[in-house]
């Protein structure tokens, strides 16, 4: 049966199969084949930091906030060797997330190490954290490629803003913001959407407050969708290999992270290999030890996040096979 876009929000009605009938991984609830995505060449490691962050947003999709240690934070020796294999894999870009990077004690020293072999893309808050590395940061402008951080605002209203991510919140990126431009770094920013919004509208709106606080009016907007938190299940549907008939043939499946993405992430002392940004809650995901092994890794596509791509061409990603 074609897939049913009208129907995003909620799970279809269907007749579920017994567990021990199907594998969830491979199956859908109504034992029907999922859709899959082959991996294509890398051009994009992620490197989570850790989920240890300043702020407490209750809607992080990592479920981040200050001491959390769901996943642990990264050391400069844990990800050497994986810089190295990705550079030998023909990399484009290395990305880091968390958590807050900027909390994580040897985080500039990794950026540092990293930004001598590629370009980097740090997503962060741009408050305490970086404004207390400043001395750290501002030198890495004389490495040999460039960093572009994408900072979270969330909306063109203080008080909204500060209600999920504290008081001040906002003002501190927009300091933060204004900073790194000012240092000559690139910088873009990351926003939530509004059901029915008019994202004109809402980007006007947030060129208005960056003009009145000396910020250029012209930094680019990458919009998200609520993701949920960790471990949540916000009822999309599921996608089969049916539903893939949308996306036939490579070049339309090129926008799917798990195409040509891979992230780090450490638990515990072990640091392995999973398929994307979005899929660190569940283990499934986890692809091995090594980058190599993880690109012949078939993606299925299980996890409610996916239907982000599936359907919007969601990207926590900057660079594109």
């Amino acid at each position: 049966m074609p897939f049913n876009e009208s129907r995003a929000r909620r799970i279809p009605a269907v007749e579920v199969v017994s567990p021990r009938a199907v594998d969830s991984w491979t199956h859908t609830r109504a034992g029907e084949p999922r859709g899959y995505i082959d991996a294509d060449q890398l051009q994009e490691l992620w490197i989570h930091t850790g989920t240890a962050c300043n702020l407490s947003c209750p809607f992080c999709l990592e479920g981040s906030h200050p001491g959390d240690h769901r996943l642990a934070a990264m050391k400069l020796a844990d990800v050497t060797p994986f810089i190295q294999e990705a550079v030998e894999l023909g990399v484009a870009q290395f990305s880091f997330t968390g958590g807050e990077p900027f909390v994580i004690r040897d985080f500039v020293n990794i950026l540092d190490h990293a930004s001598r072999h590629r370009p980097c893309f740090v997503l962060t808050n741009a408050t305490e954290p970086l404004w207390k590395r400043r001395h750290q940061v501002s030198p890495l402008l004389a490495n040999p490629h460039p960093i572009h951080f994408r900072v979270s605002l969330d909306y063109p209203d203080a008080h909204r803003h500060d209600q999920g991510r504290g008081e001040g919140s906002f003002a501190k990126a927009l300091d933060g913001i204004r900073w790194l431009h000012e240092q000559g770094f690139v910088v873009s920013i990351a926003r939530q959407t509004d059901p029915g919004e008019v994202a004109t509208e809402v980007e006007d709106s947030f060129r208005a407050i960056f003009r009145g606080h000396g910020i250029p009016d012209t930094l680019a907007f990458t919009s998200f969708p609520d993701l949920g938190t960790p471990g949540s299940e916000d009822g999309s549907p599921e996608i089969t290999e049916t539903c893939m008939a949308k996306y036939p043939t490579r070049q339309s499946r090129a926008h799917f992270m798990c195409t040509y993405t891979r992230m780090l992430v450490k638990r515990g002392d072990r640091v392995r290999v999973y398929a994307c940004t979005l899929v660190d809650d569940d283990p499934q995901y986890d692809l091995g030890g090594t980058l190599r092994e993880s690109m012949s890794k078939r993606i299925m596509l299980r996890h409610h996040r996916c239907f982000a791509c599936y359907r919007y061409g969601a990207s926590c990603a900057e660079a594109k096979a």
